[in-house]
């Protein structure tokens, strides 16, 4: 029985277990849910996830909620097929990529969110940018940026020389941080910009890229 994701094709935290299911090259059913219509508050969505946020994962009797379980739930379910996204076989290597994963949570996302938020869900919403809250944020992600320079001058990838869910996690919000006029503090970091420009190329990406365009309420229905 294949698994199935509950989710919007161009939400962030959707998109985040997307990519993963693809790098391991699960076979899964993408069933759409309209947030617009406030379906995810409905009783039939909220049996899955109480909380009544996107993605859910069920797999069989399984059923969990919140996008960065759902990906280290795939990647050590399938740990054999793709990539290593865990780094399964080493300790220390392990230990990084969950580390960095947490930073990605913690320090990243915090940063990057209300950015993406104020220019483009805002003016979906027929509200104006608040500025304010743009150039708070822009402060605290030049900070973790300038960490970010720093450890990928010495490795390739985040967590080591190896590309894992500390980078995968990264990708959704990024893509939509680089086409606001913020996208600067990256290209101009150069070795956060050359691990963009790898991350972002990955074929798993590619896969789910074209459903993620804000101003439209159809979900780009894919598997």
């Amino acid at each position: 029985m294949a698994l199935k994701l509950y989710g919007l094709a161009l939400s962030t935290n959707t998109t985040r277990a997307m990519i993963c299911l693809h790098e391991k090259e699960v076979d899964f059913e993408f069933v759409p849910v309209n947030v617009f219509a406030a379906e995810h508050k409905l009783p039939p969505f909220l049996s899955k996830n109480p909380f009544g946020l996107i993605p859910v994962l069920e797999d069989d009797d399984l059923t969990l909620f919140e996008s960065r379980a759902i990906t280290a739930y795939v990647a050590e379910k399938f740990k054999e097929a793709g990539p290593d996204l865990i780094r399964h076989k080493d300790p220390k290597e392990a230990a990084l990529v969950k580390m960095w994963t947490e930073v990605e949570s913690h320090y990243y996302d915090p940063a990057v969110s209300p950015i993406i938020y104020e220019h483009f869900v805002a003016p979906f919403r027929g509200q104006e940018p608040n500025k304010s809250v743009i150039d708070t944020n822009v402060e605290k992600l030049k900070s973790v940026l300038d960490v970010y320079e720093a450890k990928l001058s010495s490795t390739k990838y985040l967590a080591g020389d190896f590309y894992s869910l500390a980078d995968l996690s990264h990708v959704p919000e990024t893509h939509y941080f680089m086409q606001t006029p913020c996208a600067e503090l990256i290209n101009d970091r150069p070795h956060v910009k050359a691990w963009w420009e790898d991350v972002s190329s990955r074929p798993a990406f590619e896969k789910v890229v074209g459903g993620m365009t804000f101003g439209q309420k159809s979900e780009n229905n894919q598997k």
